[in-house]
């Protein structure tokens, strides 16, 4: 698992869960529940790091913060 700090905060506008990972640029997801919005930024984070490796881009070192909140 990944330990980058994840955001995850409800949006009435979108009627949604949104979840960011801020050390990942971009690397954004959501879901219609906390939980599903929890397990599709893993998903996004993993696909973000597997493609970071792919074009030899940086990965961000951990800052050592949060993992998610309620």
């Amino acid at each position: 698992m990944n330990k980058f700090e994840i955001i995850i905060h409800w949006s009435d506008e979108d009627q949604a869960f949104l979840a960011d990972v801020p050390e990942l640029p971009g690397c954004m997801a959501h879901g219609d529940t906390y939980e599903s919005a929890l397990a599709n930024i893993i998903s996004a984070m993993d696909l973000w790091i597997k493609t970071a490796k792919e074009f030899n881009d940086p990965i961000p070192a951990l800052k050592g913060r949060r993992l998610a909140f309620a």
